[in-house]
Order: structure tokens, then sequence, then C-alpha cells
């Protein structure tokens, strides 16, 4: 079977060097404010669900928490694992099987690590495996781009240098789904790879929580936690609780 565009671009270093941008300050704020409201005690044992090269994992691990971040890169997860310590480790993972049960007390899905999958029935897949990790009443946390935003703001071509590559990268909206493009050359050889995620609204989000046995508490609007504004805000995040049988 044919890999996806998530299982080849996300493993390939030129992903890394792209996005090379995406720094840990603004990370760590994001994940400062949400201890702050969420207020995890010290025993809690925390899931990072598409952890990537595991920075988010890294940082809840130093602030003293049991954290466990899974990812489908074995790429990603072979660059977090040097930072493995007794209460920090990393597996390669699928988010869409069940991954230890009733276990975490909160699990993170950052930074639009969703909406990659084709069928509705693979994201509600998703969705419950987070859902069995937790324990009772155990807490979501979902952040997704706010894709209002970003389709009426299309920026529908552009070129980004980054270490000596010219990216060139177009973006359109088919059936549904944001689609990006990049093309480049390195070293003598083309290259060509894809983002395809879907344009999820705040209300497919709250039809499939509900179906997947979460209510939402709370939704915010960006990494400060400001209210969501379905036209200026850069986010949509949910805070999202386990609804017991």
């Amino acid at each position: 079977m044919p890999k996806k565009w998530f299982q080849n671009w996300f493993s390939s270093p030129y992903y890394h060097i792209l996005y090379h941008q995406r720094n840990d300050e603004e990370a760590e704020f994001f994940i400062d404010n949400l201890c702050n409201f969420l207020k995890p005690v010290e025993n809690f044992r925390l899931l990072d669900i598409a952890c990537g090269r595991g920075r988010h994992s890294v940082y809840l691990n130093k602030k003293g928490y049991d954290v466990t971040g899974i990812d489908l890169s074995n790429a990603s997860i072979k660059f977090a694992q040097q930072f493995e310590n007794e209460n920090l480790q990393f597996y390669v993972h699928d988010m869409r099987n069940s991954f230890y049960i009733n276990y975490f007390n909160i699990a993170f899905n950052l930074f639009t690590s969703f909406g990659y999958f084709e069928t509705e029935k693979d994201h509600l897949n998703a969705l419950s495996a987070f859902n069995k990790s937790l324990k009772r009443s155990g807490i979501l946390v979902l952040d997704y781009f706010n894709s209002e935003k970003i389709v009426q703001n299309l920026a529908h071509q552009e070129v980004k240098q980054v270490d000596g590559i010219e990216f060139y990268i177009t973006k359109k909206v088919v059936n549904g789904n944001i689609i990006k493009s990049i093309s480049f050359e390195h070293k003598s050889k083309n290259f060509s790879f894809k983002e395809e995620v879907k344009a999820f609204s705040k209300s497919d989000f709250e039809r499939m929580f509900e179906k997947s046995g979460f209510k939402v508490l709370e939704h915010f609007g960006d990494y400060a936690l400001n209210p969501f504004n379905e036209i200026k805000s850069d986010r949509l995040i949910f805070i999202c609780q386990k609804a017991d049988a």
C-alpha cells in the first residue's frame, strides 16, 4: 500500500528544514498557559499525541510531569528518544489505534496534528482512541488552526528560502481540504510533497467530540488563551473532558 502524504512528508528532513522557525519559545508560552489553566498535579500522566520531535513533551517533562509522546514518524521518534528519561518516553504509534487504556490524566494534540485522514471514520477512530487512553474525567487539549480564517486569507503562492533551498509553495481549497503543495530542488534532484488537512469548523469538531465521548469545556482562539473569534483568531483550541459513561 503506498504511503500517505503525512507518512512521507513528516519523515522527510526537508519538513524540519522548512519549518525550523517553529521556535521553542512559542511552544513553552502555550504550555505554560495551558498548565496555568488546567493546573495538573505533580503525579499526573500526560500524553502528547503526534508529538513530532518532542518539543512540547520535553518542556512538559521539565515542568515535572510524567510524559509519553507518540508519533507515526520513525525519524521524529528516533530524534526525540535522545531526550528520554525515567519520566519521559517516546513511541512510534498511529493515533487511530488505542494506546494504553484509562492511563493518562491529560492528552494533548497540538499544532494542527489532526485532520490528515481521508474519512471521518478515521478521525472518529483517532478521537475514540484519545478517549480510551484517558482516565475517568480525563482532559483532552486539541489545538487546530482556525480554518475559517485560513480559507478567507489564503495566500495562493509563495516562495520561502531556507538553508539555501527555495521552497515553492501553493495553497488551494478542494472539497473541504486545505491543500499545500511544496516543491523544490536540492542537490540536483527535484522534490515535491503536499499537506492535505481538513478545513474542520468549530461545529465539525463539536459533532465529532460528542460522537467520540467528549464534552467541550472551553475553547480559545490563540496561545494566550484569548476568546475564539471565527474571523480573527489564528487558532481553535478545545479543552474537552472524557464524558463518564
